[in-house]
């Protein structure tokens, strides 16, 4: 993959859509070589063609989301890594922005991650942390343990400190997950009563998925971007959650 590659990999994932025009101008080529790339990008499952334009990949492979707002989730993840101080266990659920939380605490000795995610497992079998991966049914889509086993696991271990992810909120419904026994994951965790937040970006904002996380356990921390439009940041601060907004990163340029 070259740099103009990437470039629009970075480009079509921060915008969620784009046209092959404006990808030309952007790059400095014809419509014709952007055409060509995207066939390349689309047949590697980079991202999506439709007519006249490159669409980002919904996708539950963590590594696929991963490039999706990427500048935006790098920010939020390396906030929240500051927030975990010398000796902490911290438990880190799953997800793109979590992934790149975990990515960010790999040269630290001094920290110890439990995880139910096999993708940021795999993430950290080089890292100078220590790694406890906790048992369940592994969801082969999303790489993370679910079920009844999971739910015990994460009773039995103890963590100063929990990083947790989420799909969509709305004020109608509040925090929501496409996946019923991720969810559960979330609420075993929150019903722990540790210092929690949820990472995620501004875009989740507005969305409705099935499954809403369970009312008893209350979302107290969150850390998303800037972006966040300020009636649901409004909505969320009378529902006594505190929200830490981030700068997005400057992404890099195409040279």
């Amino acid at each position: 993959m070259n740099a103009r590659h990437q470039y629009i990999i970075q480009l079509v994932n921060a915008r969620g859509s784009i046209a092959v025009s404006e990808l030309a101008q952007l790059t400095g080529v014809s419509e014709v070589t952007i055409r060509q790339d995207l066939n390349l990008l689309e047949r590697d499952q980079f991202l999506r063609r439709i007519h006249g334009s490159a669409l980002a990949l919904d996708s539950d492979d963590v590594g696929t989301r991963m490039h999706t707002r990427y500048s935006i989730k790098q920010a939020i993840a390396r906030h929240a890594a500051q927030l975990i101080n010398k000796d902490e266990s911290v438990f880190i659920e799953g997800g793109s922005t979590n992934a790149l939380l975990a990515r960010a605490l790999s040269e630290r000795h001094d920290v110890t991650v439990i995880t139910v995610s096999h993708y940021i497992a795999h993430l950290l079998k080089d890292a100078a942390c220590e790694v406890i991966v906790l048992g369940g049914m592994l969801q082969k889509s999303s790489e993370s343990m679910i079920g009844p086993l999971t739910r015990y696991c994460i009773h039995q271990v103890h963590f100063h400190k929990a990083f947790v992810g989420i799909d969509g909120w709305h004020r109608e419904t509040g925090f929501t997950g496409r996946n019923m026994l991720r969810c559960d994951v979330v609420d075993a965790v929150l019903a722990k009563g540790v210092d929690t937040f949820v990472l995620t970006d501004s875009s989740k904002f507005g969305q409705i998925y099935p499954y809403p996380l369970s009312p008893g356990y209350q979302v107290r921390r969150l850390i998303t971007d800037n972006a966040l439009d300020s009636a649901s940041l409004l909505q969320l601060q009378d529902n006594g959650v505190e929200v830490i907004q981030v700068q997005e990163d400057n992404p890099a340029l195409f040279v």
